[in-house]
């Protein structure tokens, strides 16, 4: 076959050229193979449309269930008194799948049921893998399926929808921990009191964790029991059905945290030994359990694992029309060894013969079957290895993803902040960590996600300001640890944003600096709520500093999604001098100017930058975003010329920059045409 676009692009990549052409055939093949006797992924993809439990056209039910280590299989529930009865037991078909058609008047709308599954040796109440709806017994604890019919099936309001990626901006959230009482949140509430502050915020897009069904809240939904159920301590199907519908019509697109890297171990409620085997869906053997996160990993090498998992993708996009995924753990699956303990410094490490080929198979499946059902959506990996050609598309040799998480910006932030004094803050250093990424992927820049506000770990706010968020964040409190922690908490996230190829991500809350940490409820502190949740009254208080920092998160928001394909512009260093500690870059006719020094002002400071006249935009030290209005922005700022850079078209612009700022300029247009005579 020719050569890849991957390779021919990145001569680096020319020693590895077998082994990526030949993962590139091995998803040919598989494809090839699962499509024997139908014409696409997407006709392929029906697994739940045959497997679960079905309502029929002429009233009557079918149930089907892979499973072939059983010997038989009987449904139990409300209808049978939860005893196993002849009529609900299911025949064993072909190929290890087991059936039932029922009556109309067996099952009702809202009955629970499970099933109860006989294997050689054993018995055991399992809840079938297709399950739509699951619910858990607020007195037992324990879950069960639970039959979803309604006499009226939703209807959608906004019939068609496409995100805007112009650039993307995810607003990350959590529908449980949304509200501000100390309980859990519901779709419901997230969709009437949470939605109109993301679009007001100005996102275009949400990212929902938590959505798959899972027995444990504390696990942050990523140990999944039941992966075609939303999660029903949320509400109901159609509360969340409303939920996406109410952000399409507020023009903001939907993303799901889809968890295919793993599942949980649980048994009576997950797919561990549904039908009594340890390895029906998931690798036999010491690759079964996940060494770190004890749960249990999918072996990618079966066709009916796929037949699962491709199912799932095409299920939520049409089920309940979010408009992508993230993809989480795709390190983990990428690697037999999970990604642990290693260092990933060269090309080799992504080719050494360690990386699981039927893994990036499915994934790169995934993303095929995802675009062919829906073109506009949106696919993300949240991948931290770098591993090449994860994010481009695969008829140039990638993997099919549109954008890749930026891993390494949070973690470059966090390290910062821990490990160096503000005097030690160097711009070529914050320039070269922002930028740094393969041309030919799109990237999710953030400074923190979830995963940095978890409990043991601290917010950036958090690491800046520290106890002192707790007695100094009112207005007029001159305290210096809050002002440093307030003007630095904008300049970095700015920069972070302002450098973005792809699109930015910022989690429900710390867009105006929400204290501390987040810690669902568990034993450890006696199942309280008090830090699962989101403290909205802050930034609604006008006595409180933190509305400051949502002023200047929207301002920053609006800047770049006002710029069509901002994303897209190229990144244009104009000055970096790590001694004083002023980085200043342009994006298409804008121009941001950072000055990180803790104690020194410049004054008539020169940058060198495109000729024209220049007019102050945005200001970190705008009195609205909390800062001292140092930065007068009346003042227009002319070019002034130098005869030792006017072969390059560069002409110094000299600036005030006040200690911890950043302010953005905006070239004027020049004028088309001669300039017309002053009418007498």
């Amino acid at each position: 076959m020719a050569k890849l676009p991957i390779i021919s692009n990145d001569p680096w990549l020319q020693p590895y050229s077998e082994a990526i052409t030949g993962r590139h055939e091995d998803v040919l093949r598989k494809e090839a193979e699962l499509l024997t006797g139908t014409d696409s992924l997407d006709s392929f993809a029906n697994a739940h449309k045959y497997f679960g439990l079905h309502h029929l056209d002429n009233g009557s039910w079918v149930f089907r269930e892979w499973a072939p280590n059983a010997t038989g299989i009987t449904l139990i529930g409300d209808f049978s008194g939860w005893k196993e009865e002849m009529r609900y037991r299911l025949e064993k078909r072909p190929n290890g799948v087991w059936e039932i058609v029922l009556p109309a008047e067996s099952i009702h709308h809202g009955d629970l049921y499970k099933m109860m599954v006989h294997w050689d040796g054993g018995i055991g109440e399992r809840i079938p893998a297709y399950a739509t709806r699951v619910v858990q017994d607020e007195h037992t604890h324990l879950f069960s399926a639970q039959v979803w019919a309604p006499d009226k099936p939703y209807k959608w309001k906004v019939r068609k929808f496409t995100p805007k990626t112009d650039p993307l901006l995810i607003y990350e959230c959590h529908i449980g921990m949304a509200q501000e009482s100390e309980g859990v949140g519901s779709y419901v509430e997230f969709r009437d009191k949470v939605l109109p502050r993301i679009a007001s915020d100005g996102y275009n897009a949400i990212q929902i964790m938590a959505i798959q069904e899972h027995p444990y809240y504390g696990s942050f939904g990523y140990h999944v029991s039941s992966f075609f159920a939303a999660s029903s301590r949320f509400g109901t199907p159609d509360d969340l059905k409303s939920l996406v519908d109410k952000a399409h019509s507020l023009g903001i697109a939907v993303i799901m945290d889809i968890v295919h890297s793993h599942a949980v171990k649980n048994e009576n409620e997950g797919l561990g030994k549904l039908d009594g085997s340890p390895d029906l869906y998931f690798h036999s053997g010491p690759r079964r359990e996940h060494p770190a996160w004890d749960s249990l990993c999918f072996d990618y090498g079966k066709n009916e694992v796929l037949h699962f998992l491709l199912s799932n993708c095409k299920y939520w996009l049409e089920e309940y029309r979010f408009d992508g995924y993230r993809f989480d753990g795709v390190t983990s699956m990428l690697y037999y060894s999970h990604g642990l303990g290693q260092a990933f410094g060269s090309y080799g490490d992504y080719y050494n013969g360690s990386q699981d080929t039927d893994a990036i198979t499915y994934l790169t499946l995934a993303n095929l079957l995802i675009h062919e059902i829906k073109p506009s959506a949106i696919t993300i990996a949240e991948e931290m290895s770098g591993m090449p050609g994860l994010a481009m598309p695969f008829k140039d040799g990638g993997m099919g993803f549109d954008y890749r998480l930026a891993m390494g910006i949070p973690d470059y932030w966090i390290k910062t902040l821990k490990e160096k004094k503000d005097e030690d803050w160097h711009p070529t250093s914050i320039f070269w960590e922002l930028t740094n990424r393969r041309d030919d992927e799109k990237t999710i820049s953030y400074v923190e996600s979830h995963d940095q506000a978890l409990v043991g770990d601290k917010t950036v706010i958090f690491r800046l300001i520290d106890d002192q968020m707790y007695w100094h964040m009112m207005k007029g409190d001159e305290n210096m640890t809050v002002a440093r922690g307030i003007a630095l908490h904008k300049m970095i996230r700015l920069v972070t944003l302002a450098t973005i190829n792809g699109g930015y991500l910022n989690f429900m809350g710390n867009e105006f600096g929400h204290p501390e940490w987040i810690d669902f409820p568990r034993e450890g502190n006696g199942w309280s709520y008090k830090y699962a949740r989101r403290q909205w009254s802050l930034v609604d208080r006008d006595d409180l500093q933190y509305g400051y920092l949502n002023e200047f998160d929207n301002a920053m928001i609006g800047l770049v999604s006002g710029i069509h394909n901002f994303q897209s512009l190229p990144v244009r260093k104009l000055w970096e001098k790590d001694d004083d500690q002023v980085l200043a870059f342009s994006r298409g006719d804008l121009v941001f100017v950072f000055n990180f020094n803790p104690g020194k002002s410049f004054n008539g400071y020169g940058i060198l930058a495109q000729p024209g006249t220049y007019d102050v935009v945005m200001s970190s030290d705008d009195p609205k975003f909390g800062g001292y209005g140092n930065i007068d922005m009346s003042v227009e700022h002319m070019t002034q010329t130098d005869p030792l850079y006017k072969p390059i078209g560069m002409e110094w612009l000299r600036l005030y920059l006040p200690s911890r700022t950043v302010q953005v300029l905006k070239r004027r247009k020049p004028r088309r045409g001669r300039p017309r005579k002053n009418q007498q």
